[in-house]
């Protein structure tokens, strides 16, 4: 019994094993989605992640392991015939995804489907298999570059006019079949026909690159091709044919945008070659606008570039002028409190705000301006830049003038204490001049001026000249007359108190209540600046006395560049030309189209500086044209170009004649004339220019240098090291040769400045009289100068001339004992100046020479030798005449012997200086180079003598 129930629990425990391994609990797992790519014509998807299926049973037989991949059919119901899911490992659950044909990307470029995994089941037979969730699978077909491309057409046929240059004439296309970007588009066209007057873009648009001519060559026919961005070819290039039509479009021909010129050229035709085509339209009347613009060079064009001053002299200005706006100092501090900006002809530029900044003129110098004969001349910029905005008035009111200059000066001519009064004013685009020859008087006179120059915001010179009652202006160096407008009490009365005033005028506080009565306030000083200006001024000045002429004033303020006609006689009939005052606006009227054509390439640029200021000025050409049917009649855009000025050859200033070093007696520089530091200075001005050596059968280039006649404007005198002492020394210049000659100085103790516009002989005239001359007693040795000139303000220099002035001192008054003093002491303390005379000095009579103890001794024992040499010296000679010989020769290179002449021992102090500058003294005195006097025994001669020097700098011996 107990074995039947054994061997019963020993098969249920069997039997429940046998079950166990049979059961299948979890489902195979996947993720939810694949990404896949396949290279066309290949079939195996590479996944993104990687396919396999997890199971959760393993590692049981069977129920842990995966047995396949179903495949289901996608959105578009035909991808699960393409692909094919395969397991390569069961245990692992690892798969592959492939096509089961070659894919073709044309075709279809993107698949999408979904897998299943299922596991083995309970056994070998699958029962009881589970399956995972569906996974999404997207697969894309990487492109190959299997296709070329191909044109759409094989001939392309494009017709244009003539003389035109096109933005696409035609363009060609071409295709390509591969299904990617990178294949399929067409990244760049070629013309392969060399020497074509064509060329073709990425986009297959093909324009031509200069105006085609159908007389020279009707049909142009080429070829073009395509790569794809695999650079694959076309497989078949394609033809263009392009006709040229003879046409006619109206418009300027020939017109050149560059335009350059070379200072020192003169004139120049701007459209050389530059004519009009009205395409045979009917035209009775032509105007063209040529504008050049210069109002950025300079003040509104290019003009000379020296001083105001400068300029003034060499036009043949009379002088006398006073300047009303200084540049700030010491002695002119009234505009020291006026903003200043730069100017490129380094003259000052003061900003007034219409407020703030005003300039007070000194009575001493308004009162050295007063009469009713005067010339008021300044220069003048409307806005202007860093100015305010007018202060704020009522409503209602006008708007105020801005008043320039406003003066109340006494008559000077007049027995009683009368006044008179100007003011120069400025409202909108109108002038006006105020004159009262006696405030007292009721009734001033006006003078008006309506010009555009005043409100256009650039540079412009005014020159106003006063003989009243005559009043004529120069506007840039043109005669504008005024109309005159009697006033008639309308407006109050000046108060007769002296003040001239910049920028703004002084109203008293009590002028309201007064001109009802129309009477003159008591003297008072108080009120307030009223119709201030808003802009820039410079060069503000006023000259007393007869004004200039005509032609001075266009000398002084024309501008030097602008437009011109090259030949009037040329004109045809019914032309005109005009040119504005500034020549910066040329206009031609004509109703002949030749003459006018023939008129346009007569239009020249000029600039008469020979050092023009380079840079660009942009040039417009505008043509307005008049038919007969004014429907149809043509019309033409605006031509725009650019002048460009070169830059021009720069002088070479060029400074010689004066040695490095000036050697003179130093008494001669006592005298009450002195020494000139330059009496042979040569001063020479070339410009260097490239000149073309390859016509000459030379290879390169090179430079010639020609010596030209130039204006310099200033040289400069100035000692090197220290300062002038002018207790001790003193630069001396012929005043009365300066004055007759117009030329300024500047004579400071740190250089001396010569400035002026002259010639340069004049200024080798001046320099050679400069004088240097030291005061009785100074000590010196040397003194070191430097020369420099410049023109055009400073824009070119010279080179700078260095001369070392030695001072040559006699021996004789070395012998005293308190120069040997002085001497030791110097000796002991060398001195700080490095050019003096090497061992030696000067002596200072403000010195005490004291000799210390160590000095002392050391004096005696070099005497003490000095004597024992003297001694050995005569021994020896007595001895050699005893002897009797009489034999002479011994060469005078023999230095270790005694020459049998009389002893002399000569030290010359002033011996490297002399023979350095060819000056030869005689002199006796010690020295510390070192000297041998030797003797030949045989030379019997007793008035020869050898002194072998040795040169303390070259050690080279020196005979004599």
């Amino acid at each position: 019994m107990d074995r039947m129930s054994f061997l019963s629990f020993l098969l249920l425990c069997l039997t429940s094993v046998a079950n166990g391994n049979k059961a299948n609990k979890h489902k195979p797992w996947i993720e939810t989605e694949y990404q896949g790519i396949v290279m066309e014509n290949d079939n195996t998807v590479l996944l993104n992640p990687p396919l396999f299926a997890l199971d959760k049973d393993a590692p049981l037989h069977y129920a842990g392991e995966i047995c396949g991949f179903r495949v289901h059919n996608g959105p578009t119901g035909s991808s699960s015939v393409q692909f094919e899911a395969v397991v390569l490992d069961r245990s692992t659950g690892e798969g592959l995804i492939r096509s089961k044909e070659p894919l073709d990307c044309e075709s279809q470029r993107e698949h999408s489907f979904t897998i299943q995994a299922y596991d083995c089941g309970e056994g070998p037979d699958g029962a009881n298999s589970k399956k995972s969730h569906k996974a999404t699978v997207h697969v894309r077909v990487n492109d190959v570059n299997e296709f070329s491309p191909v044109f759409v057409e094989r001939r392309y046929e494009a017709s244009v006019p003539e003389g035109r240059l096109f933005d696409r004439i035609v363009r060609v296309e071409a295709l390509d079949a591969d299904c990617s970007p990178q294949y399929s588009q067409i990244c760049f066209y070629d013309i392969i026909t060399p020497n074509v007057p064509f060329v073709i873009d990425n986009d297959g648009n093909i324009k031509n690159t200069e105006p085609l001519d159908s007389k020279r060559q009707r049909v142009h026919t080429f070829w073009v091709t395509a790569f794809d961005c695999g650079k694959n070819r076309a497989q078949a290039d394609a033809q263009v044919v392009v006709t040229v039509k003879p046409s006619c479009k109206p418009g300027w021909i020939g017109w050149s945008k560059r335009v350059e010129y070379t200072p020192g050229s003169g004139s120049i035709p701007l459209f050389p070659s530059l004519h009009l085509e009205t395409c045979e339209e009917t035209v009775w009347n032509i105007q063209a606008t040529v504008e050049l613009q210069t109002g950025h060079i300079g003040k509104g064009c290019d003009r000379d570039s020296y001083s105001d001053r400068s300029v003034r002299r060499l036009c043949g200005a009379v002088r006398g002028e006073v300047d009303l706006l200084p540049p700030p100092s010491p002695a002119a501090n009234w505009t020291s409190a006026l903003p200043t900006l730069p100017s490129s002809d380094s003259s000052l530029v003061f900003s007034f705000n219409g407020s703030t900044h005003v300039a007070v003129v000194p009575n001493s110098i308004a009162t050295a301006v007063s009469g009713d004969h005067f010339t008021l001349q300044l220069w003048m910029r409307r806005g202007g830049i860093n100015t305010q905005p007018p202060t704020t008035q009522a409503r209602g009111n006008r708007r105020e003038e801005e008043t320039i200059v406003c003066s109340t000066v006494k008559n000077g001519q007049s027995n009683d204490d009368s006044f008179s009064h100007y003011s120069l004013s400025v409202h909108g685009c109108r002038l006006s001049l105020f004159y009262w020859p006696d405030v007292s008087a009721a009734r001033p006179v006006k003078f008006l001026w309506k010009l555009e120059q005043v409100c256009d915001s650039e540079w412009h010179h005014l020159s106003l000249s006063v003989q009243f009652p005559s009043v004529t202006l120069y506007v840039d160096g043109v005669t504008f007359d005024p109309a005159l407008i009697h006033d008639n009490g309308a407006i109050p009365n000046p108060a007769p108190r002296q003040r001239l005033v910049i920028g703004a005028c002084w109203e008293t506080e009590d002028k309201q209540k007064d001109i009802l009565n129309n009477t003159i306030p008591e003297r008072k000083d108080t009120g307030k600046y009223v119709g201030g200006y808003r802009g820039l001024l410079s060069g503000v000045t006023v000259r007393p006395g007869s004004v200039e002429p005509h032609s001075v004033v266009e000398c002084l303020y024309a501008c030097r560049e602008g437009l011109d006609f090259g030949d009037l006689e040329t004109l045809g009939s019914g032309m005109k030309v005009h040119v504005n005052p500034s020549q910066s606006v040329l206009v031609l009227e004509g109703d002949d189209i030749e003459s006018f054509n023939r008129a346009v390439q007569q239009v020249t640029y000029r600039n008469s500086l020979r050092f023009a200021t380079p840079g660009v000025r942009p040039l417009k050409l505008t043509t307005s044209l008049r038919c007969f049917n004014e429907e149809s009649c043509l019309t033409l855009r605006q031509l725009e170009g650019y002048l460009v000025v070169l830059q021009p050859d720069a002088p070479q200033i060029s400074l010689s004649g004066v040695g490095p070093h000036l050697a003179r007696p130093a008494p001669e520089f006592e005298g009450p004339r002195g020494v000139p530091l330059f009496p042979e200075l040569r001063i020479v001005c070339s410009l260097s220019h490239a000149v073309n050596t390859a016509a000459q059968g030379m290879e390169g280039g090179a430079l010639m240098s020609d010596a030209v006649a130039h204006t310099l404007d200033g040289c400069e005198v100035q000692p090197l090291g220290e300062e002038l002492n002018p207790e001790r020394e003193e630069l001396l210049v012929d005043m009365d040769a300066l004055r007759e000659r117009g030329l300024e100085i500047i004579n400071t103790t740190a250089y001396i400045a010569i400035t002026g516009a002259e010639s340069i002989s004049v200024y080798e005239d001046v320099l050679r009289s400069v004088r240097y001359r030291l005061a009785k007693g100074s000590a010196r040795f040397e003194r070191r100068f430097r020369l420099s000139c410049s023109e055009m303000n400073g824009r070119y220099t010279s080179n700078e001339l260095t001369l070392e002035v030695n001072f040559l001192h006699s021996l004789d008054s070395l012998y005293h004992p308190s120069h040997l003093l002085a001497s030791q002491q110097q000796f002991l303390h060398p001195s700080h100046h490095s050019g003096e005379l090497s061992g030696h000095t000067l002596p200072n009579p403000h010195r005490n020479s004291v000799v210390p103890g160590a000095a002392t001794v050391i004096i005696m024992v070099c005497v003490g030798f000095l004597v024992v040499m003297v001694i050995l010296g005569v021994f020896r000679i007595r001895s050699i005449h005893r002897r009797g010989e009489g034999a002479r020769g011994g060469s005078k290179e023999d230095s270790g012997q005694w020459d049998d002449s009389a002893l002399t021992i000569i030290v010359n102090p002033m011996e490297s200086y002399e023979s350095r500058m060819g000056i030869s003294a005689d002199t006796e005195g010690e020295g510390e180079e070192d000297e041998e006097v030797v003797e030949s025994p045989d030379d019997a001669n007793d008035d020869q003598r050898i002194i072998i020097k040795k040169e303390g700098r070259d050690g080279n011996p020196r005979r004599y």
